[in-house]
Protein backbone atom coordinates (compact mmCIF):
# COMPACT_ATOMS: atom_id res chain seq x y z
CA UNK A 1 0.00 0.00 0.00
CA UNK A 2 1.06 3.59 -0.60
CA UNK A 3 2.75 5.75 2.46
CA UNK A 4 0.91 8.96 3.11
CA UNK A 5 3.41 10.99 4.53
CA UNK A 6 3.63 14.82 4.68
CA UNK A 7 6.90 16.10 5.19
CA UNK A 8 7.11 19.51 6.77
CA UNK A 9 10.16 20.11 4.65
CA UNK A 10 8.86 21.19 0.97
CA UNK A 11 10.56 21.17 -2.13
CA UNK A 12 10.73 25.27 -2.95
CA UNK A 13 12.70 24.64 -6.28
CA UNK A 14 12.74 23.10 -9.47
CA UNK A 15 16.93 21.90 -9.14
CA UNK A 16 15.45 20.35 -5.51
CA UNK A 17 12.34 18.46 -6.71
CA UNK A 18 14.71 17.41 -9.63
CA UNK A 19 17.29 16.12 -6.80
CA UNK A 20 14.02 14.15 -5.45
CA UNK A 21 12.92 12.55 -8.63
CA UNK A 22 16.49 10.99 -9.19
CA UNK A 23 17.14 10.22 -5.56
CA UNK A 24 13.65 8.71 -5.77
CA UNK A 25 13.39 6.71 -8.31
CA UNK A 26 17.28 5.59 -8.26
CA UNK A 27 16.28 4.31 -5.21
CA UNK A 28 12.84 2.79 -6.71
CA UNK A 29 15.08 1.10 -9.28
CA UNK A 30 17.74 -0.54 -6.79
CA UNK A 31 14.63 -1.35 -4.18
CA UNK A 32 13.59 -3.68 -7.34
CA UNK A 33 16.72 -5.37 -8.14
CA UNK A 34 17.02 -6.03 -3.98
CA UNK A 35 13.84 -7.53 -4.48
CA UNK A 36 14.52 -9.80 -7.01
CA UNK A 37 17.75 -11.09 -5.68
CA UNK A 38 16.29 -11.65 -2.20
CA UNK A 39 13.41 -13.92 -4.17
CA UNK A 40 16.60 -15.43 -6.01
CA UNK A 41 18.44 -16.41 -2.70
CA UNK A 42 15.01 -17.71 -1.31
CA UNK A 43 14.75 -20.13 -4.28
CA UNK A 44 18.17 -21.83 -4.25
CA UNK A 45 17.43 -22.29 -0.48
CA UNK A 46 14.59 -24.91 -0.07
CA UNK A 47 14.66 -24.69 4.23
CA UNK A 48 14.06 -20.85 3.84
CA UNK A 49 11.39 -21.84 1.41
CA UNK A 50 9.62 -24.04 3.56
CA UNK A 51 10.13 -21.89 6.94
CA UNK A 52 8.49 -18.99 5.02
CA UNK A 53 5.53 -21.08 3.81
CA UNK A 54 4.99 -22.44 7.25
CA UNK A 55 5.59 -19.16 8.83
CA UNK A 56 4.11 -16.21 7.33
CA UNK A 57 2.86 -13.62 9.70
CA UNK A 58 6.31 -14.17 11.28
CA UNK A 59 8.12 -13.53 8.14
CA UNK A 60 5.66 -11.04 7.28
CA UNK A 61 6.45 -9.25 10.99
CA UNK A 62 10.42 -9.59 10.25
CA UNK A 63 9.73 -7.37 7.01
CA UNK A 64 8.08 -4.76 8.02
CA UNK A 65 10.50 -4.03 10.88
CA UNK A 66 13.52 -2.79 8.78
CA UNK A 67 10.49 -0.83 7.08
CA UNK A 68 9.49 1.32 9.90
CA UNK A 69 13.29 1.37 10.74
CA UNK A 70 13.83 2.93 7.64
CA UNK A 71 10.90 5.49 8.11
CA UNK A 72 12.08 6.37 11.58
CA UNK A 73 15.39 7.15 9.75
CA UNK A 74 14.18 8.63 6.74
CA UNK A 75 16.76 11.62 6.51
CA UNK A 76 20.00 9.85 8.06
CA UNK A 77 22.05 8.48 5.49
CA UNK A 78 23.32 5.80 5.47
CA UNK A 79 20.70 4.32 7.69
CA UNK A 80 17.87 4.96 5.83
CA UNK A 81 19.38 3.13 2.68
CA UNK A 82 20.96 -0.02 4.72
CA UNK A 83 17.04 -0.21 6.60
CA UNK A 84 14.84 -0.23 3.29
CA UNK A 85 17.67 -2.45 1.07
CA UNK A 86 16.92 -4.98 4.13
CA UNK A 87 13.18 -4.09 3.58
CA UNK A 88 13.67 -4.80 0.10
CA UNK A 89 15.36 -8.27 0.38
CA UNK A 90 12.94 -9.62 2.95
CA UNK A 91 10.59 -8.77 0.77
CA UNK A 92 11.72 -10.77 -1.66
CA UNK A 93 12.46 -13.81 0.19
CA UNK A 94 8.80 -13.58 1.70
CA UNK A 95 7.71 -13.39 -1.84
CA UNK A 96 9.34 -16.34 -3.12
CA UNK A 97 7.09 -19.09 -2.22
CA UNK A 98 3.99 -17.31 -4.11
CA UNK A 99 6.43 -16.46 -7.39
CA UNK A 100 7.18 -20.43 -7.48
CA UNK A 101 4.11 -21.47 -6.94
CA UNK A 102 2.48 -19.17 -9.99
CA UNK A 103 5.45 -19.77 -12.46
CA UNK A 104 4.81 -23.49 -11.26
CA UNK A 105 1.16 -23.46 -12.18
CA UNK A 106 1.74 -21.01 -14.93
CA UNK A 107 5.16 -20.99 -16.59
CA UNK A 108 5.65 -17.88 -17.75
CA UNK A 109 3.41 -15.81 -15.95
CA UNK A 110 5.88 -14.37 -13.83
CA UNK A 111 7.59 -12.74 -16.88
CA UNK A 112 4.80 -11.46 -18.45
CA UNK A 113 3.09 -10.06 -15.72
CA UNK A 114 6.80 -8.03 -14.94
CA UNK A 115 6.42 -6.68 -18.35
CA UNK A 116 2.93 -5.60 -18.16
CA UNK A 117 3.98 -3.79 -14.84
CA UNK A 118 6.88 -1.98 -16.33
CA UNK A 119 4.75 -1.00 -19.08
CA UNK A 120 1.53 0.13 -16.48
CA UNK A 121 4.38 1.73 -13.96
CA UNK A 122 5.49 4.26 -17.28
CA UNK A 123 2.55 4.93 -18.37
CA UNK A 124 0.62 5.94 -15.12
CA UNK A 125 3.69 7.75 -14.41
CA UNK A 126 4.19 9.65 -17.42
CA UNK A 127 -0.07 10.43 -17.18
CA UNK A 128 0.90 12.02 -12.80
CA UNK A 129 3.76 13.98 -14.65
CA UNK A 130 1.99 15.73 -17.72
CA UNK A 131 -1.32 15.89 -16.86
CA UNK A 132 -2.72 19.39 -15.25
CA UNK A 133 -5.46 17.43 -12.93
CA UNK A 134 -5.23 17.83 -9.15
CA UNK A 135 -4.94 14.11 -7.57
CA UNK A 136 -5.19 15.26 -3.82
CA UNK A 137 -8.39 13.36 -3.69
CA UNK A 138 -7.21 10.20 -5.10
CA UNK A 139 -5.66 9.64 -1.98
CA UNK A 140 -8.14 9.25 0.49
CA UNK A 141 -10.72 7.21 -2.26
CA UNK A 142 -7.97 4.77 -2.80
CA UNK A 143 -7.10 4.07 0.29
CA UNK A 144 -10.82 3.69 1.33
CA UNK A 145 -10.61 0.76 -1.78
CA UNK A 146 -7.54 -0.75 0.14
CA UNK A 147 -9.53 -1.13 3.22
CA UNK A 148 -12.47 -2.52 1.13
CA UNK A 149 -10.01 -4.72 -1.02
CA UNK A 150 -8.37 -6.01 2.21
CA UNK A 151 -11.54 -6.94 4.06
CA UNK A 152 -12.88 -8.59 0.47
CA UNK A 153 -9.69 -10.69 0.50
CA UNK A 154 -10.09 -12.01 4.62
CA UNK A 155 -13.58 -12.87 3.59
CA UNK A 156 -12.27 -14.76 0.05
CA UNK A 157 -9.45 -16.74 2.48
CA UNK A 158 -12.72 -18.54 3.93
CA UNK A 159 -14.70 -18.68 0.93
CA UNK A 160 -11.89 -20.02 -1.21
CA UNK A 161 -13.94 -18.29 -4.48
CA UNK A 162 -11.82 -18.92 -7.76
CA UNK A 163 -14.20 -16.23 -9.40
CA UNK A 164 -13.87 -13.87 -6.59
CA UNK A 165 -9.95 -13.49 -6.17
CA UNK A 166 -10.20 -13.22 -9.96
CA UNK A 167 -12.45 -9.93 -9.28
CA UNK A 168 -10.27 -9.30 -6.06
CA UNK A 169 -6.78 -9.36 -8.14
CA UNK A 170 -8.58 -7.02 -10.89
CA UNK A 171 -10.06 -4.74 -8.20
CA UNK A 172 -6.43 -4.55 -6.38
CA UNK A 173 -4.48 -3.77 -10.07
CA UNK A 174 -6.69 -0.59 -10.29
CA UNK A 175 -6.46 0.38 -6.35
CA UNK A 176 -2.84 0.03 -7.13
CA UNK A 177 -2.52 1.71 -10.16
CA UNK A 178 -4.37 4.89 -8.94
CA UNK A 179 -2.30 4.53 -5.59
CA UNK A 180 0.52 5.38 -8.25
CA UNK A 181 -0.53 7.60 -9.63
CA UNK A 182 -1.32 9.84 -6.32
CA UNK A 183 2.39 9.00 -5.50
CA UNK A 184 3.40 10.11 -8.08
CA UNK A 185 2.00 13.24 -8.21
CA UNK A 186 2.84 13.93 -4.86
CA UNK A 187 6.34 13.79 -5.77
CA UNK A 188 6.31 15.59 -8.93
CA UNK A 189 3.95 17.84 -8.76
CA UNK A 190 2.68 18.51 -4.95
CA UNK A 191 5.44 19.88 -3.54
CA UNK A 192 4.91 17.73 -0.06
CA UNK A 193 8.21 16.03 -0.21
CA UNK A 194 11.69 17.60 0.74
CA UNK A 195 14.91 16.27 -1.32
CA UNK A 196 16.09 14.06 1.77
CA UNK A 197 12.76 12.58 1.71
CA UNK A 198 14.03 9.94 -1.07
CA UNK A 199 13.14 7.02 1.11
CA UNK A 200 9.61 7.98 2.04
CA UNK A 201 9.00 8.39 -1.54
CA UNK A 202 10.68 6.20 -2.75
CA UNK A 203 9.25 3.30 -0.48
CA UNK A 204 5.18 4.55 -1.36
CA UNK A 205 6.38 3.80 -5.41
CA UNK A 206 7.67 0.25 -4.40
CA UNK A 207 5.00 -0.45 -2.68
CA UNK A 208 2.66 0.58 -5.38
CA UNK A 209 4.28 -0.90 -7.91
CA UNK A 210 5.51 -4.44 -5.93
CA UNK A 211 1.72 -4.80 -4.68
CA UNK A 212 0.25 -4.03 -8.41
CA UNK A 213 2.50 -6.85 -9.90
CA UNK A 214 1.62 -9.05 -7.23
CA UNK A 215 -2.36 -8.22 -8.58
CA UNK A 216 -1.26 -8.93 -11.98
CA UNK A 217 0.40 -12.08 -10.79
CA UNK A 218 -2.23 -13.61 -9.44
CA UNK A 219 -4.86 -12.35 -12.35
CA UNK A 220 -3.11 -13.95 -14.90
CA UNK A 221 -2.41 -16.94 -13.69
CA UNK A 222 -6.32 -16.59 -12.60
CA UNK A 223 -7.11 -16.43 -15.77
CA UNK A 224 -5.15 -18.88 -17.04
CA UNK A 225 -6.75 -21.32 -14.27
CA UNK A 226 -9.83 -20.68 -15.82
CA UNK A 227 -9.84 -21.38 -19.27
Amino acid sequence: MGISYAPTVQVRSGAERATLVRRTYGLVFLSVIVTILGTAFAMTQPPLMEAVIRHPFITFFCMFIPLIMAQRAARDFPKNLIFTFLFTFVEGIFLAPFLGLAEARSPGVVGQAALLTLAAFGVLSLYAVFSKRDFSAWGSFFVVGLVVLFIAMLINMFVASAAGALWIAAVGVMIFSGLLVFDTWRIVRSGQYGQDDYVLAAVSIYLDLLNMFIFIVSLLGGSRDRR
